[in-house]
């Protein structure tokens, strides 16, 4: 009877070990192996930010040509609006020959996703300053390079946080499929083991965290650089 009742121990683990294989959801497995996480969320922070503040950097340099320049609007947003359409994994899988695998395309390739949506809010907050305003800076001595700087951009600044915030929630959710370049991230505990409720729960739960957390920095980042909007509620 004892190697039976061995056996049988070995076939029927308790506690979480018991859960985890029947593909419960365990909040004592999570407890246990919480620390696995911490690396793939800082890779999907990463992956998050590079290519916001890279998307970001392009798309201001191309809104202000393009508002100096009304006919590249339509052009500029063609062309980034080729790329939004790209589906993501496919994306990640064409640049692997030009670029390998690893942040490169990963990076390459969310930037690409960030373009269109930065860039148009960036050209409707200016084009949406109104014209008297501008006049009136005119009027005082401003340069059109100060009028820019100092009005437009300013008073552009609640359009174009929008979508960055936009751009940052989206980036949040694609770059859990970098993991299809080799990068990493959150996406990979999930390809992992995507049949394990708690792995899954948990990858998932830290992907919509993490969104929430960049949308609320943003939204304070507003706040404290538009005094005025303050002044105004």
């Amino acid at each position: 009877m004892t190697v039976p009742l061995a056996q049988l121990q070995i076939q029927e683990p308790g506690g979480s070990d018991a859960c985890a294989a029947a593909n419960d959801f365990c909040p004592s497995w999570i407890v246990e192996n919480i620390d696995r996480y911490w690396s793939p969320l800082l890779e999907h922070v990463y992956l998050t930010l590079a290519p916001v503040v890279i998307g970001f950097a392009i798309s201001l340099a191309l809104a202000i040509l393009a508002h100096r320049r009304r006919w590249l609007t339509g052009p500029i947003i063609t062309v980034t609006g080729i790329f939004f359409a790209i589906p993501s994994v496919a994306a990640f899988f064409l640049l692997q020959p030009i670029t390998g695998l690893g942040y490169t395309t990963a990076i390459v390739a969310l930037v690409s996703y960030t373009l269109l949506i930065i860039f148009r809010n960036i050209t409707n907050g200016l084009r949406n300053v109104p014209a008297e305003t501008r006049d009136a800076a005119l009027g005082q001595g401003l340069t059109e390079r100060q009028v820019l700087f100092r009005v437009e951009l300013p008073m552009a600044v609640p359009e174009i946080m929008a979508g960055l915030r936009i751009a940052t929630s989206t980036t949040v959710g694609l770059a859990a499929l970098a993991v299809f370049a080799g990068a990493g991230g959150l996406g990979t505990e999930i390809l992992l083991d995507k049949r394990f409720k708690s792995n899954v729960a948990v990858a998932g739960g830290l992907a919509v965290l993490l969104a929430a957390l960049f949308d609320l920095l943003l939204l304070a980042l507003q706040r404290a650089i538009t005094p005025w909007q303050r002044a105004r509620a």
